[in-house]
Formats: structure tokens, sequence, C-alpha cells
């Protein structure tokens, strides 16, 4: 909140530098100090583009644009110098704030500019800027590319897609985040810690009403709800399991050492206290865990899931299948679940480490049957016969039932009542797991429920962190009342609308059951266009090794998945586009050589 009213005093006088430029060209001053119009105005001074002030009415980019402002007055001023220049083009709130105090203030035009500006100029900065600007707003408003990096949504959307990300579909959001580097997220690009932004000016969340609403089995893009704190050494994995894994990890030192094991709320305490002392091993990489840092809602991670539930819905999972409204859901066509299989010998290969990770080393085998081998293991040896765990969608169980040696398949399913630690809302009260899970109800806005106990655990959250657009409240319980910011409340309203997203890949994602709601103030987008696909060779290493070797190969050998290039993305899997593009592509180029052609003869 500081930093906003420092960055709107700093900018409003700046305005008396424009008003300095207004009276020397005989425009009433007072149009020096009317947001937007001004800079119209100093549009039609510098004989430039009038929707140039447009730009300067959309976050973040309008800094940019700022700065070619200051670069053209400065210029019309016959202010040349380099450093002069340079404050213009980097700093122009400075340089505006500094034309207040100059006594010999000359306008001259850009005309009367002498000497011309440099052909590097014209060539090169002035491209690079409006390029820069135009890209940045069509990121922003309207498409972005993304690349899909866990297998959470395999086999429908896969590791190593590339895809764009329609950003109308639900109306797109007004940057928060004013003030940041174009075309990096949260850190500049190649550093793991450098912020690509600044925090302290900041907006309200806004979103611009084009778009439609949320619905059931969409896959939607939207900023990871527990990516509102990040430990810098250790970004793969949730702040917030961190610590209740290390938790766990104290509570477990304690029994081993035979101690009378205390309330959770105090191995909580020592897990907060451990984890953030940046020199303290994280015993999960055994490195220091360094920085905790936070991050504004549009500067979190991107996720891509399913919206299996929205606001308004009770869900409930029985035996892996989903239910909403105590409905049963058509489970996703390529959706996958893992599968004990028990084959005479080692079918899949030997247990073994590589990179840090377990995989199964009959890679040939794996290939082929397109099983990721970082996502199998082998769980039991018995005499002539291995039981292996395997992630698989479908179709490829049914080839998997066909090969020699193959002597059962059975599904895993986690029983009802067997408490997973890491499942949401990640309380003894809940005996939650992946299979077996709610039911929950998710809320919607202007939806009012009681403030019980049960309500305090599952909506705690919400209440806390996301329900007030960013703004953080403190709510705790003592003596079964419900305090918030230390008023007692028997009811709550909700203020926004809640989805439920889960992964196609229901055992090796980690989605709502790992970290519960997300809210709408989230919601980026929807995936619509996979342009391309290819294999990595850490979860392929046959086929998904070679790039020059697989461009005359086929999808199932090669690292190129042929088949997923130029495809719409829909609710049930991808759509080829292929020949309308290429047709469109054809028909452009032929259009344009029998252009050339006509206009040849006419010569």
């Amino acid at each position: 909140m500081t930093g906003n009213i420092i960055f709107i005093i700093i900018t409003f006088v700046s305005f008396f530098g424009i008003a300095s430029i207004f009276r020397l060209c005989s425009v009433p001053t007072w149009k020096a100090f009317i947001p937007v119009y001004n800079f119209y105005q100093l549009s039609i001074i510098l004989k430039k583009p009038w929707w140039w002030s447009l730009i300067m009415l959309i976050p973040g980019v309008n800094l940019i644009m700022w700065g070619v402002y200051g670069f053209n007055t400065a210029r019309a001023l016959n202010k040349v110098k380099l450093s002069e220049i340079l404050i213009a083009s980097l700093l122009p709130p400075a340089f505006f704030i500094l034309l207040i105090l100059d006594k010999n203030l000359r306008f001259v035009g850009l005309e009367k500019y002498s000497p011309e500006p440099s052909k590097f100029i014209k060539e090169w900065i002035d491209p690079i800027v409006f390029a820069t600007i135009a890209a940045s707003i069509i990121r922003t408003f309207s498409i972005e590319a993304f690349t899909i990096p866990t297998s959470s949504l395999e086999k429908t959307l896969m590791v190593g897609d590339f895809l764009f990300v329609n950003k109308l579909a639900y109306g797109p959001r007004i940057p928060q985040t004013v003030i940041a580097f174009p075309f990096s997220h949260h850190t500049l690009i190649g550093t793991n810690s450098i912020p690509a932004y600044v925090d302290w000016v900041s907006l309200p969340y806004m979103r611009i009403p084009v778009g439609g609403e949320v619905e059931r089995n969409e896959i939607v893009v939207f900023n990871y709800p527990d990516g509102d704190t990040v430990i810098q050494n250790m970004q793969d994995i949730s702040y917030y399991q961190a610590l209740r894994l290390m938790a766990m990890l104290i509570k477990n030192e304690d029994n081993q050492a035979n101690k009378n094991l205390m309330e959770e709320a105090y191995y909580a305490k020592m897990a907060w206290d451990y984890v953030h002392n940046p020199n303290n091993i994280n015993p999960l990489n055994e490195q220091p865990f360094g920085k905790i840092v936070a991050r504004p809602v549009d500067k979190r991670e991107h996720y891509v899931k399913r919206c299996v539930a929205i606001a308004g819905d009770t869900l409930e999972i029985k035996d892996g299948m989903i239910y909403i409204n105590s409905k049963e859901q058509t489970t996703p066509e390529h959706a996958q679940f893992k599968y004990y299989v028990t084959t005479k010998g080692t079918l899949f290969g030997e247990r073994m480490e590589t990179n840090g990770r377990i995989v199964l080393s009959n890679f040939k085998l794996l290939d082929d049957m397109d099983i990721y081998v970082s996502e199998g293991d082998l769980v039991q040896t018995k005499y002539d016969t291995c039981i292996y765990l395997l992630t698989m969608p479908k179709q490829v169980v049914e080839k998997v039932k066909q090969l020699e040696g193959v002597i059962q398949i059975k599904r895993k399913i986690d029983s009802k009542g067997q408490r997973d630690i890491t499942v949401f809302p990640h309380h003894e009260r809940f005996t939650w797991n992946n299979d077996n899970f709610g039911p929950l109800i998710i809320p919607k806005k202007g939806m009012t429920i009681k403030m019980d106990s049960a309500h305090f655990i599952l909506y705690k959250k919400i209440l806390d962190t996301y329900d007030d657009f960013g703004k953080t409240h403190q709510v705790v319980m003592k003596n079964g009342q419900v305090y918030y910011d230390g008023k007692t409340i028997d009811t709550y309203t909700f203020q926004q609308d809640y989805y439920w997203m889960m992964g196609d890949n229901r055992h090796n994602s980690a989605d709502s059951r790992s970290w519960g709601f997300v809210p709408f103030d989230h919601i980026v987008g929807e995936p619509f266009f996979v342009w391309f696909s290819m294999k990595y060779a850490e979860n392929n290493p046959v086929s998904g090794k070679s790039i020059l070797g697989s461009l005359f190969k086929n999808s199932k050998d090669g690292k190129f998945r042929w088949e997923r290039f130029l495809c719409y993305v829909g609710h049930d899997g991808l759509v080829s586009l292929k020949i309308p593009i290429l047709s469109l592509i054809f028909g452009i180029w032929a259009y344009n050589k029998w252009k050339k052609k006509k206009t040849s003869k006419r010569k």
C-alpha cells in the first residue's frame, strides 16, 4: 500500500513537467493533470499517433510506453546528451520531474531535431520497442505460449506439448504487478531467485468481463494457489507440503527416541522454525532451505488441470470414481490410473536409480507401451514372479494384458478411511485419500456457511488467504469459536467462486486433492491449440533421445509426436487441424505467387 502511494505521488508530480511542455506549446496546463488525456495531448504536440495514449491504459505495458514518450520528448526539447536520453527512456517519471526545474526549457519539435536519429535507432531500437509492446499486450490479454511441464494430464495433454492459452476464455485479468520485466513470469530467465517484478506497486484484482464461465470437465490454466509462498531452493514442492513433511519427520524422531509425543500444533511450530532458518539443511534435497519468498497471485506458477467441480457443487470420490451432486461422472477417455501388474520374471526390468529418480530398466518395452520409465516401480519380487506398479490409461492396460508373461493386472485403489497425510485438508479429523474423498461442498459466491469446527478446517485457507482478493486475514479457532481478525463469527459468506481441479493422471497429479480450492481470481485461461509436441529422454529414453534421427521416424519410434502437431484442444482430447491450416498456408502461397506473376505481366 505504501509503495502504491509513493508511485502515485511520483506520477502526479511528473505531470507538472508535462505542464511545463504544454505551457511552451500554448496548450492549457490543466490538461496535463488528466491521466491518459495528457499523453493524448503530448502525442499531438510530438506529432505522433494519437493511439499511443491508449497504451497508457494498459498496466505494465504503459511503463514501456512511458519511456517511449520520454525518449521522443527529450529529442523534441533538444536534450540529446546520452545521460538525458537514458533518463528519459529508462526513468521517464524522473525525467519529467526534472523538467520542472529547467529554467532554459525550449521546445524545438521533432522535425527540427538535429542531427536526425541514427540508423541504429530507426532500424533496431524503434522496431524492438514496439514489437515488445505489441507482444506484451497480446501475451497479457489474449494468447500466451505455454509448455506442459508435468504428466498431470497425461495422456490428454502430455509432457512436451507446446500450446497456446486463450486468456479471453474467462476474461483477461488486468496485471496486478505493474512493474515487471517483459516476457518473464516470476523470476528472470536463467535464474531461480532473482524476481522479474517488483511488488511495492500493485493494482487490485480486476478482470475484463468478456469471457464465459468455467464449466465442468474443461481443461483450465490457473495460478497455483499453494504458490503464494515459495522455498527458493526447493520450488518443485509446495511450501506448505514441506512444512507438513518436516513436522512428520520431527514427530517420527521423537517417536523413535521413545519421547512423549506432543500435539500436532507443537510439531507444526517446530517445522516452521526449522524451515524458516535459511541455513538449515533440507532433508529432501540436502541443500540449505534458503530464502522464503511470497508471490502475488499473477506471479504464481501456472498449472493446467481439468475442472471436475464448479462453484456450488458437492464433490465426492468413491473408489477412484468422481461423483458430483451424487451423480457419477464419466471418466475422461485418456485418464490414467496405477495398476499392479504381476509377471513371470522381471518382464519390465529391475528397479534402478538414474539422475536421482527411481526407474525400471526395461526401457525398450516401456517405450513400446508408451509408459514413462519414471512412472513405474517394482514393488515385490517372490520366487519367479514380480509385481510392478505401472501408471497406464485403459488402452495401454489392454495391450499389457496381451504381453507374454503377464499373469494378472489389478487397479490400485486406496481404501476408504485410509488417511493420506498429503491429501487435503491435511487434518486427522478427515481420513481422506486420493481414491476416497469427501463429500465436500465447493464454495460459490454469495453462499453462506455455518462456521463450525469442521468448516473451519475445510475453509480456513479461503477465509485467511484467498477470499478477499489478495488481502490476508487472521482466522483462528479458540474454545470452539471462530475469530476473524479478532471478531467472533458464526457464519461466513463467500466473496468469489471456487473450483476443484484434478489431473487425468489420477494417481500421479499434484492437484486440488493436495492443496484444495482454486479461486476464480487465480483462473488464467483455457488451452486451445497444440502447435508442437515432443518426447523427453528422461521419460522415453529410447524414442525420445535423438532429434535429427527422429525427423523421418513415426511418432512411436521417434522423438516427435507428429499426430499432435497443429491440433485444437477439446474437452475429450485433441482434434487435428493440420489439413485446414496447411491448406490455408498453401493457398496464401499460391495466391501471392499468382499475384506476383500477374504484376510481372502487366509491367
